[in-house]
């Protein structure tokens, strides 16, 4: 069941469906990568523009490299210490993405993927998800469920208990 766009105040022009997202992603966001690195090719030359790719690539991996061994022993420290590492569990994905980003060559993705990098950037971001995901809940757009290993626990069939072998075609005498 979709959910009632009427009461929202965005009109149904500007929301744009999951596949729309990925048209816009896989689509319109490497054919802008792809005019920009020609503009700068034009601009600075053939090879300096292979060396910002590459370099960017380069540096880029190895500061994601970096913090993520760094929000890998924060995440370690957490669990040790009895903590949810939830901030390191978000540090981490987003350090993920910002690696993705910097690998793929682009002059946007290669902005975006230093933006990540920044701890600073990277809070900012998380906080935006956050309440974009937890409006997404209020608004229904999305639906979240738990389970919890009590309800498990209750659904299984009770253990049987003083069973006696017996032969088949026999009758058992116990009342």
């Amino acid at each position: 069941m979709r959910p009632n766009r009427s009461a929202s105040n965005e009109p149904d022009c500007l929301v744009i469906a999951p596949v729309g997202r990925l048209l816009l992603l896989f689509i319109v966001v490497p054919v802008i990568e792809l005019v920009l690195l020609i503009e700068i090719g034009q601009l600075v030359g053939t090879l300096p523009t292979i060396g910002l790719i590459v370099s960017t690539g380069i540096i880029g991996a190895s500061l994601a490299r970096q913090q993520g061994i760094s929000t890998l022993a924060r995440f370690r420290t957490d669990l040790d210490g009895g903590r949810l590492p939830a901030q390191a569990i978000v540090d981490g994905v987003l350090i993920f993405v910002a690696a993705v980003l910097l690998l793929t060559p682009g002059v946007l993705t290669d902005l975006f993927g230093f933006f990540c990098l920044i701890p600073a950037c990277r809070r900012l971001l998380a906080r935006t998800l956050k309440r974009r995901f937890e409006h997404a809940v209020r608004a229904s757009t999305i639906n979240v469920t738990a389970a919890s290993m009590a309800a498990t626990h209750r659904s299984r069939p009770a253990p049987m208990k003083n069973v006696t072998p017996r032969s088949p075609g026999t009758r058992s005498t116990e009342p």
